[in-house]
């Protein structure tokens, strides 16, 4: 025990000393929305004064065209990313482009929300249920209900060729033993034509254009309390999550403050921050926003983010196949 203590008091005082200096330029690449990135830079920075957050903000897609011409050239920039899904990062992990931090605080988290070797850590859950126009007459419960007469020719969704949400969402759901692609093939049947993203999707169900389909949860969430004509469902077989990870790359010119970047996104102050911003926070610990049933009661599709990366060339030609490129 005596010679425990000392190497303890060691690594805390060297861990302390860490946080201390933690100070210089931090390059952040982010899919966020601008205001969630400035108010995420701006919070970040108040809590390390001596960092300089510089932040370039794209969709995921031309995040990662942007990173993968600065590979070609052998000049990534960011030190940190903050992007829309964990297939991305098992992309980038698979090509050693990420350094892991197995020493970040992830105790409280569900184990599939995190790499096993520390390399991303969710920091939210964007989850993909059923919305609804309020108007209509059956009240879904289950992704089944879509296949029904009464949504024939009702049913709107985004497209797994321009969204990343629907991309996952078709990857948990062809994996699931009771749907499959089966699913999918019923969905073409009943007359759905995805395409684009989830904002089109919204406001064809929201207009009344359609009266069901797929959609990110914060959009019906959100509006429905300011009255819109929507509701949202967690339907029974569980819902898909994107889970905005963080990851430090392995060229990062300041890794210590990379590290406090995600410290910070997956602490209880962060998963605050994720809460007033009106989204799902990854953290057991901290309440959901109004409108949001507690994570608990949330079941999520079974995902495999290594076998989704595998299969996505496959995913999205079958996709395709059924309905029409």
């Amino acid at each position: 025990m005596r010679s425990v203590l000392p190497a303890l008091a060691a690594v805390l005082l060297s861990s302390t000393a860490v946080a201390a200096d933690v100070s210089g330029k931090l390059v952040l690449y982010t899919s966020q929305p601008n205001a969630d990135a400035q108010q995420t830079v701006d919070a970040f920075e108040a809590k390390y004064p001596d960092v300089e957050v510089e932040w370039i903000r794209d969709g995921t897609t031309k995040v990662m065209a942007k990173l993968r011409a600065e590979f070609e050239a052998g000049a990534p920039q960011p030190d940190v990313l903050l992007i829309a899904d964990m297939v991305t990062m098992e992309g980038l992990e698979a090509e050693g482009r990420l350094m892991p931090y197995p020493e970040a605080d992830t105790s409280a988290y569900d184990p599939a929300l995190m790499d096993d070797e520390g390399h991303y850590f969710s920091t939210k859950l964007i989850t993909t249920g059923i919305v609804y126009n309020t108007g209509a007459e059956m009240v879904p419960t289950s992704y089944k209900d879509l296949l029904a007469e009464d949504a024939a020719g009702k049913l709107a969704m985004p497209s797994p060729l321009t969204s990343g949400a629907a991309t996952i969402h078709m990857a948990a759901i062809t994996a699931h033993p009771d749907l499959g692609w089966d699913y999918y093939e019923g969905l073409a049947e009943q007359g759905a034509n995805p395409q684009g993203g989830n904002g089109g999707t919204y406001k064809a169900i929201a207009g009344g254009e359609k009266l069901y389909g797929f959609v990110v949860d914060f959009l019906p969430i959100r509006e429905m309390a300011k009255g819109a004509p929507v509701a949202f469902v967690f339907p029974e077989e569980g819902v898909s999550a994107v889970t905005e990870p963080a990851a430090i790359l392995s060229t990062a010119q300041n890794p210590d403050a990379a590290k406090a970047f995600v410290d910070f996104l997956i602490s209880e102050e962060g998963q605050q921050l994720a809460t007033d911003m009106g989204y799902l926070p990854a953290h057991p610990g901290v309440t959901p926003p109004e409108g949001f049933p507690a994570l608990s009661d949330i079941k999520l599709l079974d995902f495999d983010p290594a076998q989704a990366l595998e299969n996505d060339m496959d995913n999205k030609m079958k996709f395709t196949e059924i309905f029409g490129g």
